[in-house]
């Protein structure tokens, strides 16, 4: 009984008797995506999906029809995405075929989003979703009409939260360019942009990272920071080890801010502590994962107590006389940044990783401080409307988490449009 409780199908049932009840291994074929190498990946093409959804695109296609997905491994693993027909699913998912004509792919999207995740996720230090784990899972479904209507329901919440998300990627779109210009150009002290190369030549000089205002240097990381790797995960602890601390993980540290929805804690001796106890003003960069995650960070503003960090996040505590912890998280979230871990990072299927050898050499663009927070004022500007989209965001997500509860549960019956029953 448990079990079902977890799943949500359990109070379906209760609610709802006249809906049909159905495991998933029953009524559908499951099968893990096939390996796609990040170098394989295009800029159009077919959509490819991986753990976090729609990655980017390929030449080819991998399923011909809409197919639920189940992310299967990382910090993503048990989201539910719906991929279009004539897309291309990696082996970080799982497809869901539809061996029955009885559900509707879309209505089996929206039941399975009532799952919960421990239900169908395993693994701590890297979790994962195995077929064999998704077999069992029961899935309530009432006749074809009522599943149209409902899907028809929450389909137009999504599309709300689709319009949301299209002026979150415009806004993100516009970040990308204002910062290739701030990053090329800079801002002077009469807070405009330098002219551009073309029109003013004798204002920039060239480097080994392309063209940048003759008045800054790129100079390493390393000589402008300390660099730390965390704390190391071992199921053997030590009389001395005395002491439990929270720590971040790859998935608390995002490209530009903290989710530190769920924090993890673990036992460590005196002196792993003192060394690694995070500041105020100390910039975490992640080692790497999927393509999205590599080099990834932001700033730590104190935000728990006596934290310290996986050895996963790098910690780079910076030397305020010469960089500010912002400038350098924003340079880092920037094409700049971006291109050089990527370039540098060692890579094999899906995933790709540094280490603190080529992030000590990380080359980074430096105007005088000033300078350097005029580039920050601006940026944070645009973040600041992002994050109100954001936010909107979020706020429709879950009010879709509370109509998919009732519609899903027999809470709320939905009615059945007439004239669309005598068309059936």
């Amino acid at each position: 009984m448990s079990k079902q409780k977890k799943t949500g199908v359990a109070e379906i049932m209760n609610r709802n008797d006249e809906w049909r009840y159905a495991k998933l291994n029953d009524i559908s074929s499951l099968k893990y995506g096939e390996n796609l190498l990040g170098s394989d990946m295009q800029t159009d093409g077919f959509p490819v999906y991986g753990a976090n959804g729609h990655i980017g695109f390929h030449s080819k296609a991998n399923l011909d029809k809409e197919t639920v997905l189940v992310s299967c491994r990382g910090e993503y693993s048990g989201t539910i995405n719906l991929a279009p027909a004539f897309s291309y699913v990696t082996n970080n998912s799982i497809f869901i075929h539809l061996k029955t004509a009885n559900i509707e792919t879309k209505f089996l999207y929206y039941v399975l989003q009532l799952v919960s995740k421990a239900r169908m996720v395993s693994g701590s230090a890297q979790p994962q979703v195995v077929i064999n784990d998704l077999k069992g899972i029961g899935v309530k479904y009432p006749d074809k009409k009522r599943q149209k209507q409902i899907s028809k329901i929450l389909s137009t919440t999504d599309q709300t939260i689709e319009k949301t998300e299209s002026l979150i990627h415009k806004y993100q779109q516009i970040k990308a360019g204002l910062m290739r210009d701030l990053f090329t150009r800079g801002v002077t002290a009469d807070g405009k942009l330098r002219p551009p190369r073309e029109q003013a030549p004798e204002l920039y000089k060239e480097t080994p990272i392309g063209w940048i205002p003759k008045e800054w240097e790129v100079i390493p990381l390393s000589q402008m920071s300390e660099i730390a790797s965390g704390v190391t995960l071992t199921s053997k602890i030590s009389p001395d080890q005395k002491i439990e601390v929270p720590y971040l993980r790859v998935a608390n540290v995002q490209d530009g801010y903290l989710d530190l929805s769920e924090i993890k804690t673990v036992r460590v001796n005196q002196k792993t502590f003192d060394n690694l106890v995070l500041k105020k003003g100390d910039v975490l960069m992640n080692e790497g994962g999927d393509f999205d995650k590599l080099g990834r960070g932001t700033v730590w503003e104190g935000e728990i107590d006596n934290c310290i960090h996986q050895n996963h996040v790098f910690r780079v505590r910076v030397s305020t006389a010469q960089l500010r912890p912002y400038y350098l998280a924003y340079w880092t979230e920037s094409d700049f940044g971006k291109k050089y871990f990527i370039l540098s990072s060692k890579q094999s299927t899906n995933l790709a990783s540094i280490n603190s050898t080529q992030l000590k050499t990380y080359p980074i663009a430096i105007p005088e401080l000033l300078e350097q927070k005029r580039i920050e004022v601006r940026i944070n500007s645009i973040n600041l409307k992002l994050q109100n989209l954001k936010n909107e965001k979020n706020k429709l997500k879950s009010q879709k988490s509370g109509l998919i509860y009732d519609l899903l549960t027999g809470k709320v019956q939905v009615k059945i449009d007439q004239k669309e029953t005598a068309h059936v």
